[in-house]
C-alpha cells in the first residue's frame, strides 16, 4: 500500500520537545509532512525544518482546526493524516489505515488504536454529537477488529482530502476542543463512516503537545467550555452554559481557599469560558483571530 498518498498534517504550538519522535516515526512510515506552526516562541520551526518537514508558518496562533484547514488546502494527496505532535505512529500504521480506506469505500474518518503512556488505548464510547451508535450509558467495550465508532479522536485521524474540503474542513468557528466531535457530526450527516482500525497503533502523549506555561490551564479550560456549549447549541441540544457557569464559579471559590494556581485556573477558566459564551462573546475574539 503506497503511503505516498498521504500527507502528514501536524500542528504546531511550542512543541520542539516532542516533534522529533513524532516527526522521525512518519519519516520512517514514507508520508509526506506538512508542519503547521502557529507561531511558536521555542524552535519548534527549526527541528521540524531539521527533520526534512515542510512548514507553513502562521503569523498568529490560529488555533487547533483553523490550522489543519490551512494545512488542508496546502497538501496535495488524496489522503491527510492529522497528527498531534505527541504522537508517534508505529510501523506499518499509516499503511494499516490507507488499506482499510480502500476496503470501506464509505469510510469518512479513519481513527487508528491510541495507546496512552498508561497503557490505557483511547476509545470514547459516545459522543456529545453523535447522530448514530448512541451509548447513553458510555459503556466501555473495546471492539475486538476493525469496527463502526461514534467518534474518531482529533489526535490522530485518516481522512480524504477531497472530503475534508468538501465539508468546508474544521469548524473555523472553534479555536480548541469540540472540533473533531463537530467534523465526525458531519461526517456522520454525509452519510459516511467512522471506523475504528486497531491494527494501526499510535502512541499518544495526551496533553503533551505544547511546553507547560502559566496561564495555559485556564486558556484550555476556557475554551473547552465555551466550545462544549458552541457545538451543542449549533447542533440544537440544550445550553451546558449556565450549569458549567454555575457550578465552576462554586468550585471557584472553593479552590481560592486553598491557594493552588493550577486548580484555580482549571475551575476559573471554565466558569470564564462558559460565561463568555453566555455573555455573546466568540472564542476567535479572545484570541485576536478573525
Amino acid at each position: 500500500m503506497r503511503t505516498g498518498d498521504v500527507t502528514a498534517i501536524v500542528v504546531t504550538f511550542d512543541s520542539a520537545h516532542a516533534l522529533p519522535e513524532c516527526l522521525g516515526a512518519l519519516k520512517a512510515e514514507g508520508v509526506s509532512i506538512l508542519v503547521v506552526d502557529n507561531a511558536s516562541s521555542d524552535n519548534t520551526v527549526a527541528v521540524a525544518e531539521g527533520q526534512g518537514a515542510q512548514v507553513v508558518r502562521n503569523a498568529r496562533n490560529e488555533g487547533y482546526g483553523r490550522a489543519n484547514n490551512i494545512g488542508a488546502r496546502a497538501a496535495k494527496t488524496e489522503f491527510l493524516l492529522v497528527v498531534n505532535p505527541d504522537c508517534v505512529v508505529e510501523q506499518g500504521a499509516v499503511a494499516a489505515l490507507v488499506e482499510a480506506a480502500r476496503r470501506y469505500p464509505d469510510a469518512g474518518m479513519l481513527a487508528p488504536k491510541i495507546v496512552e503512556p498508561s497503557g490505557r488505548v483511547f476509545f470514547q464510547p459516545r459522543s456529545l454529537l453523535s447522530p448514530y451508535l448512541h451509548n447513553p450509558q458510555g459503556k466501555l467495550v473495546l471492539p475486538e477488529g476493525e469496527a463502526c465508532a461514534p467518534f474518531v479522536s482529533g489526535a490522530c485521524f485518516l481522512i480524504r482530502r477531497e472530503l475534508f474540503l468538501d465539508l468546508g474542513g474544521f469548524d473555523q468557528n472553534i479555536f480548541l476542543f469540540y472540533e473533531d466531535d463537530d467534523l465526525c457530526r458531519r461526517v456522520a450527516d454525509s452519510r459516511h463512516a467512522l471506523i475504528y482500525v486497531p491494527q494501526a497503533v499510535v502512541r499518544h502523549g495526551r496533553g503533551q503537545s505544547s511546553g507547560e506555561k502559566r496561564g495555559r490551564i485556564f486558556t484550555t479550560r476556557w475554551h473547552q467550555a465555551w466550545s462544549r456549549a458552541y457545538v451543542s447549541r449549533k447542533y440544537g441540544l440544550p445550553n451546558p452554559a449556565p450549569g458549567m457557569f454555575a457550578v465552576n464559579a462554586m468550585k471557584t471559590a472553593a479552590a481560592s481557599l486553598t491557594f493552588r494556581r493550577k486548580l484555580i485556573e482549571r475551575y476559573g477558566g471554565s466558569a470564564a469560558g462558559a460565561w463568555a459564551f453566555l455573555k455573546g462573546r466568540k472564542a476567535l475574539e479572545r484570541e485576536g483571530v478573525s
